[in-house]
């Protein structure tokens, strides 16, 4: 139900119903009011709120347009039950019903058109559609939004007047409301005409495509990082939009979901979502030399058919899972690795991945990741908890969280000397097993009972006035980037397009506020208190800032931990014993093996009070080069050089194909067939296949 609020208008909503009916049989006017105000009251709050319940009653025929024709049909009823049968108002209500959801289908059929015509073939981000292309402002939000549920309501005169006419001796009232019904709705109607007409009409799709690909011949974009997945992934490419940002030659961002580019963090990067594969097949990027693709999904092969560009798997992470040496790897030219360890995976896996073509560039993204500073007398260290996801398998090594996370939460919260835990689940959990759902939950409630006990506690004093100044930072950061941020989204998609040029200087400024907020962030929190950290802030990266050590799965979250050279744990959830866990799993060669229990969590806080009781230090160093590659030359200057020589051997190759088409070779037929050729409007190719 998302709360226990929408929980009760839900029952609310549904118990009015019945009471709406047993109202009319009664009858009684002040009964069915007060039942009537219950149900648009409480469908109002859970449409405002998007609850999972308003999309399920539709899938049971109990939809808004029933719910609301329902309420109208009883108020008829509770008429004749009056014995107005004979009057005119009865015979008003009918007419005003028919007459308003008669008005329900032109409404309808408008507000589709111009969201379809509205809704682009492209839509991009920092792409100077405005000078190539007319796109006009989108209609007014008022107009399109919950535009179902508005005009619906409006059927809220015509009720209360014919209630306030069947308790009184005047059908005045009754008349009044059907008239503001009627009328509103029929202005409702007129206002979206004209969106359908003249120079409110969006470009055709042909226009758009067009638009787009003279802006790709005039950017020449030269390294397309390429996404597909579902909203909740949008993470595995807002972690390179920086490494994006940093590279040496002209870079593009290829999206396959308007989720995806909905859910994209803020970036200097040109961005195109092409949602259709035949207008991907047919858009203008021939000058892109080297595709990157963070994820292994079914939709690479749009672009991967095109072969005047070299195709790299980067992927999303660096870890032991299975994902990491998918077979799938082995379509791309290349294979980029942060370090020996990924290349290594690759060749214990064989799944024909060939070592020629794997290239070790680091992880860019880990730049951000601070060493180890010690932790001071007067200060409590910190530990992070930031267990995996439970996975598609069912495999119990996937996480701890079902079988260790409580066990683990607990000794570090009971921990002696004491020491404060930090803990941020996967953004996956519980999405799968509701085992693990619950062991969130109980795992939340453990931590902020834990809070609760240590704020109420006198040996944990609070900085009241550094706290209040840090509040007041955050408050005042937080109403610039609300400033900064508002008009970044605009009235819809096509607007958007056509406006979302980014203001470089706004966006540094947002950079440096963010980096501010997650400083007066923890400035405002006790250095004792315990915290449950969901959500998109503060981040992963300025947990492990902030933390002395960490306790994980096995996960990319590991490996990115080894660079800051911080002790760190892992739970051998499946049993596996630590020799064979060590043995499968190489980011957990230096960390502290933890089984289901977690009693061996005393050598990890040992190691994080005293660096002298820390065996594994000069490990943690020898494992960080071996996963994660030298820190001379830096990742980004490690990732510019691959992409250089990358594209060189994507140059020469079309150079070769170019020198063989024009000596008439036996290469000639397939030349022609390479990108460059359009398809038919109707949308099919030219003899060329998706695959």
């Amino acid at each position: 139900m998302g709360s226990a609020a929408e929980l009760a208008a839900a029952l609310l909503m549904v118990a009015g119903f019945p009471c709406l009916m047993l109202a009319a049989l009664v009858p009684s006017v002040p009964g069915f009011a007060a039942a009537a105000l219950v149900t648009y009251l409480a469908d109002h709050y859970l449409h405002r709120r998007n609850s999972y319940l308003i999309n399920r009653l539709s899938k049971v025929r109990a939809g808004l347009s029933i719910r609301f024709l329902i309420r109208q049909l009883l108020l008829v009823l509770l008429l004749a039950r009056l014995s107005l049968a004979d009057n005119l108002i009865y015979y008003g209500a009918i007419a005003c019903f028919i007459a308003f959801y008669g008005l329900q289908a032109p409404h309808g059929a408008l507000v589709t058109l111009i969201r379809n015509r509205r809704r682009l073939p492209v839509a991009t981000r920092n792409v100077d559609l405005a000078a190539r292309i007319r796109i006009p402002d989108a209609p007014p939000q008022g107009l399109l939004h919950r535009s179902a549920e508005k005009i619906l309501h409006l059927d809220l005169f015509a009720v209360a007047g014919i209630l306030v006419s069947a308790a009184s001796d005047t059908n005045a009232p009754g008349f009044l409301g059907i008239a503001l019904t009627l009328v509103l709705g029929a202005l409702y109607v007129a206002a979206l005409v004209p969106y359908i007409r003249g120079r409110r009409i969006p470009p055709k799709a042909e226009e758009v495509l067009a638009a787009v690909d003279d802006w790709l011949r005039e950017y020449r974009p030269e390294t397309a990082l390429y996404f597909s997945g579902s909203k909740d992934s949008a993470y595995q490419v807002n972690m390179w939009l920086e490494t994006m940002e940093q590279l040496d030659t002209r870079p593009l961002i290829i999206l396959r979901e308007r989720a995806i580019l909905q859910n994209l963090a803020p970036t200097t990067v040109p961005v195109i979502c092409v949602p259709g594969g035949v207008h991907l097949m047919n858009m203008d990027l021939s000058t892109v030399r080297v595709a990157l693709y963070a994820a292994n999904v079914g939709k690479n092969i749009h672009l991967l058919r095109v072969p005047t560009m070299k195709h790299v798997f980067i992927g999303h992470g660096d870890s032991d899972k299975l994902a990491s040496v998918n077979p799938f790897s082995k379509v791309y030219d290349e294979v980029w690795t942060a370090g020996r360890a990924g290349r290594d995976r690759y060749a214990i896996a064989d799944v024909g991945v060939r070592d020629e073509d794997i290239v070790e560039v680091g992880r860019p993204q880990l730049a951000p990741i601070q060493g180890r500073r010690g932790v001071p007398e007067d200060r409590m260290p910190t530990v992070l908890y930031a267990p995996t996801w439970e996975g598609w398998d069912g495999n119990p090594g996937n996480t701890s969280l079902v079988l260790a996370g409580v066990n683990i939460v607990k000794k570090l919260v009971k921990a002696d000397p004491p020491v404060r835990v930090l803990y941020k689940p996967h953004p996956f959990t519980g999405t799968v097993s509701r085992e693990a759902a619950a062991a969130h939950r109980k795992i939340s409630a453990l931590i902020e009972r834990a809070a609760a006990a240590r704020a109420a506690d006198a040996r944990f004093p609070t900085d009241t006035a550094a706290r209040t100044a840090a509040g007041a930072d955050l408050a005042r950061i937080e109403a610039r980037l609300a400033e900064l941020s508002g008009g970044a989204e605009n009235g819809d998609e096509a607007e958007a397009s056509r406006d979302g040029l980014v203001d470089a200087g706004r966006h540094a400024e947002i950079a440096r506020l963010r980096a501010e907020w997650n400083d007066a962030y923890w400035r405002s929190v006790p250095a004792w208190e315990h915290r449950v950290i969901t959500g998109a802030e503060p981040r992963l990266y300025d947990c492990f800032n902030v933390s002395d050590a960490m306790v994980s799965d096995i996960s990319s979250v590991v490996s990115d931990f080894i660079a800051s050279g911080k002790p760190y744990a892992v739970t051998d959830s499946a049993g596996l014993g630590a020799e064979e866990f060590k043995r499968q799993n190489t980011a957990v060669r230096a960390a502290v093996i933890l089984t289901n229990k977690a009693t061996e969590l005393g050598r990890l806080l040992a190691a994080v009070r005293d660096p002298a009781a820390d065996p594994l230090a000069a490990d943690r160093k020898e494992l960080k080069r071996y996963l994660l590659g030298p820190d001379e030359p830096t990742s980004i200057e490690q990732f510019n050089t691959a992409v250089a020589d990358l594209a060189v051997k994507a140059e020469a190759r079309n150079v070769g194909q170019a020198s063989r088409t024009v000596a008439g070779g036996p290469d000639v037929e397939l030349a022609d067939a390479l990108p460059g050729q359009r398809t038919t409007t109707s949308g099919e190719p030219d003899g060329l296949g998706a695959g």
